[in-house]
């Protein structure tokens, strides 16, 4: 067998988180970040750090989805989400929504499949496979 179920796993994983944070990148880089420029001003940060979100919803899920020093993208998009439960889920963090689920579940999702991937690494059918921090 060419490659081995694990690594198609992976792929899975990789795409899935990758292509979904995208279309969160791709909302704010269509519609602005001014929203997000707010908040970070309402926690007394400057108003600069709001483009950090570019970073961690294009540049990081665009790695992450072709393999590209994968674990290092994973960090950032892990920090992406932990920055996003600060701003705007920090209050439904111990919270159920009303069907009975975490209330940011989608935003967790994308946290511990970071993680996750953060481990196992890009797999074999990733861009860049060969070094720590693939």
């Amino acid at each position: 067998m060419l490659f081995k179920k694990h690594d198609i796993g992976i792929l899975i994983l990789r795409l899935t988180i990758g292509f979904l944070m995208l279309l969160h990148g791709i909302a704010k880089a269509k519609f602005g970040i001014s929203f997000i420029e707010g908040l970070v001003v309402s926690k007394g940060l400057p108003h600069f750090f709001a483009y950090g979100v570019y970073i961690g919803e294009i540049l990081a899920p665009l790695a992450i989805i072709v393999g590209f020093r994968t674990k290092l993208a994973c960090l950032i998009f892990a920090f992406n989400c932990l920055v996003a439960i600060y701003l705007v889920h920090i209050g439904d963090l111990f919270s159920l929504s009303k069907n009975g689920g975490w209330a940011i579940e989608l935003i967790g999702i994308y946290l511990f499949a970071s993680v996750a991937l953060f481990f196992l690494g890009g797999g074999k059918l990733a861009l860049s496979r060969k070094s720590n921090w693939d």
